[in-house]
């Protein structure tokens, strides 16, 4: 199964972080849709967040892992696009998980 938890502020709701944790077993490696969905929502959004917005991700990535954690933003509209990227990531994942929850799973921790 993978495990996703999406990290949130308390005052603002605003996603500082995710973490990515196993494998779906949904099929044998290479055709397993599940995991290569996740993987293209969360390797594509750490992808687009830095090269439409510029702000670098802290990430750690191995086998069935990845986290990234957002580094502070000064710009009010750079964070807005942001969060705008991350909250897609959200959706993408949800829509993931309403098909396949057997597969995976969402947290929404708040801290």
């Amino acid at each position: 199964m993978i495990n996703v938890r999406i990290t949130r502020v308390s005052d603002q709701g605003a996603i500082v972080g995710f973490t990515v944790k196993g494998h779906a077993e949904f099929a044998k490696k290479g055709w397993d849709i599940v995991c290569a969905g996740v993987s293209t929502a969360t390797f594509g959004t750490v992808n687009s967040i830095e090269k439409l917005t510029g702000v670098i991700l802290d990430t750690s990535t191995d086998d069935g892992f990845l986290s990234g954690t957002l580094v502070p933003v000064d710009n009010p509209e750079v964070s807005a696009k942001v969060q705008l990227l991350l909250e897609s990531m959200v959706v993408m994942l949800s829509d993931i998980a309403e098909s396949y929850g057997k597969y995976i799973k969402i947290q929404q921790v708040i801290i």
